[in-house]
Parts: structure tokens; C-alpha cells; sequence
């Protein structure tokens, strides 16, 4: 599955920025390829609202 970013990590919890940073996610606009696992929709899931997922 793929993950964008579109929201600014900028003023979220720290455990939503380690989240995205695990996920590869750094700047607005980054896209990453991650295995459709229930580790990966768990991390999904807590920051769901800062990110697309698209299959």
C-alpha cells in the first residue's frame, strides 16, 4: 500500500511524529511503499488524519 503525507508534522505528539518517521515519512508529500500488514494498518490508524493511503 502506499502512504503520502499531507499534513505538516509541525505541533503533533511526539509519538505521532515517531509514527510517521517509522513509516518513512518526513516532509509533507513524501510517499512510501509499506507491506498491507496489521502493523502497518495499526501505525496507519494513530495518524490516519495526517495521512492518504491508496492501494
Amino acid at each position: 500500500m502506499k502512504i503520502k503525507l499531507v499534513k505538516s508534522l509541525i505541533g503533533r505528539k511526539d509519538s505521532h511524529i515517531a509514527t510517521a518517521k517509522s513509516l518513512g515519512l518526513r516532509k509533507i508529500g513524501d510517499v512510501t511503499e509499506q507491506p498491507d500488514n496489521e502493523a502497518t494498518k495499526g501505525k496507519i490508524n494513530e495518524i490516519k488524519y495526517l495521512v492518504e493511503v491508496s492501494d
